[in-house]
C-alpha cells in the first residue's frame, strides 16, 4: 500500500495491472537496480579526483567529500576514517608539505577532528588576513612614545627668545614677548 501510495503517477499507470506488492517490488527493482552501478562508477570516479587543493574552503571539500561519501554507501561501499585521512592528506597542496606533515603527526584518529583542526586554522587564516587588508603591514607609521614636534601649531603665534653672549633673554616674533614689550 505504501509502495503504491508514494510511486509516481507515471509508473502507477504502468504498474497498475500488477496487484502482488512483492511482485511490485520485484519488478521496480530489476528496473531501477542498474542505477546503483551507474552511481558507484560516478562516485569512484569522484573519490579518485577529489583533491583538497581544487576547493576554495574546507567546507567547500567537506561538502563535496560527504556527497561522494553518500553515493559509495547507497551502492554499498564502505568508506574508513583513516581512508578519509589519508584522501585529505594526500591531496594537499604541495605547496603545503610542511603542514601535511605536521597534521599527520597530530595523529588524528577521525575525519571530523582533522576538518575541525582545518576549518580552525582556516578562520584564524581569514581574520589575520581581514587584518591586514584594514592597515596593511606598513601603512601608518606607529607614533612614537614622547614625540613632541618642532614645529609650532598651525595659527599659534610663534614667540622666540633670542640670547645675547651674558645669558640674558630678548623676545622676537608676533605678539607680545615674555617682557610685555608690544
Amino acid at each position: 500500500m505504501l509502495i503504491r501510495h508514494h510511486i509516481e503517477e507515471s509508473l502507477k499507470a504502468q504498474y497498475l495491472t500488477v496487484s502482488n506488492p512483492y511482485e511490485l517490488w520485484k519488478e521496480l527493482q530489476m528496473r531501477y537496480d542498474h542505477q546503483k552501478t551507474l552511481i558507484l562508477s560516478g562516485a569512484t570516479y569522484e573519490w579518485l579526483h577529489l583533491r583538497i587543493q581544487d576547493f576554495k574552503s574546507v567546507n567547500e571539500y567537506n561538502s563535496a567529500m560527504f556527497k561522494i561519501v553518500s553515493k559509495l554507501s547507497l551502492c554499498g561501499e564502505t568508506v574508513t576514517d583513516k581512508q578519509l585521512l589519508e584522501k585529505t592528506f594526500q591531496t594537499m597542496s604541495s605547496s603545503n608539505l610542511l603542514l601535511q606533515q605536521q597534521y599527520r603527526h597530530k595523529g588524528f584518529k577521525t575525519y571530523s577532528e582533522l576538518i575541525s583542526c582545518l576549518l580552525l586554522a582556516e578562520q584564524n587564516n581569514e581574520l589575520l588576513l581581514k587584518n591586514n587588508e584594514l592597515r596593511p603591514l606598513g601603512s601608518k607609521p606607529v607614533p612614537e612614545a614622547n614625540h613632541t614636534s618642532n614645529e609650532p601649531d598651525d595659527g599659534a603665534e610663534a614667540n622666540h627668545v633670542r640670547y645675547d653672549h651674558k645669558g640674558r633673554g630678548s623676545s622676537y616674533g608676533r605678539g607680545r614677548g615674555r617682557r610685555g614689550h608690544g
